[in-house]
This record gives C-alpha cells, structure tokens and sequence, in this order.
C-alpha cells in the first residue's frame, strides 16, 4: 500500500524546515523544480491497495537523486541524511527528523519494484531538466562530476576471457548452437596466467595466454560463420571490435584496456631518477 506525504502543517514546538532553511540553496531550488506528482502517476500503480504503507514515492526517489548527486551508498546516504536539513526538505520532509526513517534496506525493495525502467525515468527526467535548460541558453553545460570507474587492472588474459564470455551471450541469445564454450577451462586458464613473471610461472603463463588467445578467436570465427545474414549485419562491428581486442598487441596504438569502456586511455605514472 503506498503511503502518504506528511502534511504540511505546523505544530506549535517543532519548527518547520521551511522556516530555518535557506531558500537559495542548490537543494531547495532544485526540489522547487521537479515535478514531484510526475514520479507520483508513474510509480504509484505498481502499488497495492492494501497491506502495510509504504514510504512516500517522493521520498524514496528524491533518496535516489541524492545517492547520485553525492555519489553516495545506501547506509552513508543515512548517516548523511539526519544531518543535513536541505536533504530532508528535498525528500519532502516538513520537520527536521533525528532519525532515518526506513532501514537502508529499503532502497533495494524499491528499485527491484520499480525495476530498469523506472530507474531509466527518473535519471531522463533530470536530464531533460538539463535539456530544457541548454535550450534556452547560449552557455554549455558540461557536467564535471568525477566518479571511479568500474575498470579492472587490463591484462590480455582478462580481456580474452571477457571476449570468450560476450560470445558465448551472442550465441545463447541468437539461439547459435556452439561446438564447445570453454567456460570452466577458460576460468583455468586465467588463472594459470596469474604472477605470470615469477620464473617457475612464466613458462605456464605464455602458454595459457597463447591458448585463450587462440579460443577467443575460435569463437569468433564460429559467430561469423553460422550468424545468418541479418544477425551477421547487426553484430559486424561488435565482432570487428572484439578481434581487435584479441589481435592487439603491445606496441600498438590507441590500445584497448577495457571492453565495455573502450575510450578509456591508460595513464602510466613515472618515477623520476
């Protein structure tokens, strides 16, 4: 059952935020702007009618705006939340409150219920909110928010193995009957590779990196063969990219590092003398 905003009604010894708050504040105007009902119309069917309430549909999506905005986990968003006023007046609190008011828990329930989609609505709503911005201005926004990025430390064993693993999902999902998927010995194989320059390892190392070249390629060659036409049109550049990836080598130019991030360079630090 989906549960209610608080009232907007004063009480006679706990302030209202609106009265202590600064009304220029990035979290204030930024509240004032968002069609909060839009969320509303959206999300409120996936509700039942009956059953315990739930929290306020503002409340949980303004808590998820906020995750973004700050780069914040769901347990530090909590820590955060009942110190910071302006973050409860966003979440479409009245009165300041000493005390998260659901378990962090929660925010797993409510992205499971509103599902990708939902999440999609709500991060192209605040970008259309940048859209509309850029319209009607001469100036260019450019959002310089630096997050990390989920990139492994590159090596060709892992870049293999992730070719290995994507051309096993294109078969699976075009319904491609493959000759053999070498998922448990590809596994093996990286980990052969692993202190790759240790002496008694090296030999090992070369080896299993040779191997899992000659798979990925293997795979690859199979895709393009037995792909139909249409298929073969529509994954052309997606297969073109992952032998690159595979045939790369050490003194070439813009070097692949990262498979789902490929405009990525690697930044190599030096020690001076």
């Amino acid at each position: 059952m989906l549960g209610k905003n608080p009232k907007k009604q004063p009480e006679l010894f706990r302030p209202m935020l609106v009265d202590f708050i600064d009304d220029n504040n990035e979290l204030v105007l930024l509240s004032n702007k968002i069609d909060w009902d839009y969320f509303e119309k959206e999300f409120s069917p996936l509700y039942s009618t009956t059953g315990n309430p739930s929290h306020p549909i503002r409340f949980m999506v303004g808590c998820l705006l906020l995750k973004h905005l700050y780069n914040l986990g769901d347990e530090t968003l909590a820590s955060a939340w009942i110190m910071n006023p302006y973050m409860q007046y966003f979440c479409g609190r009245v009165f300041f409150e000493h005390k998260f008011p659901c378990d962090p828990s929660n925010f797993v329930h409510f992205r499971k219920r509103i599902g990708k989609n939902g999440i999609e609505k709500i991060f192209s709503y605040s970008v259309s909110m940048h859209d509309a911005k850029t319209n009607t201005s001469n100036f260019v926004l450019s959002d310089t928010t630096v997050q990390e990025n989920n990139t492994t430390f590159p090596t060709d064993a892992k870049l293999c193995k992730k070719v290995i693993d994507y051309c096993n999902k294109i078969a699976e999902n075009q319904g491609v009957k493959q000759r053999q998927r070498y998922t448990k010995v590809s596994k093996q194989l990286v980990r052969n590779t692993y202190n790759g320059k240790h002496p008694k390892r090296a030999k090992t190392a070369r080896k299993s990196q040779r191997q899992l070249k000659t798979i990925a390629l293997r795979l690859i060659r199979e895709l393009e063969r037995k792909l139909t036409s249409v298929q073969k049109e529509f994954y052309k550049e997606t297969l073109s990219f992952y032998t690159k990836v595979v045939t790369q080598k050490i003194t070439d130019k813009d070097k692949i590092y990262s498979i789902h991030k490929a405009f990525n360079p690697m930044y190599c630090q030096r020690k001076s003398a």
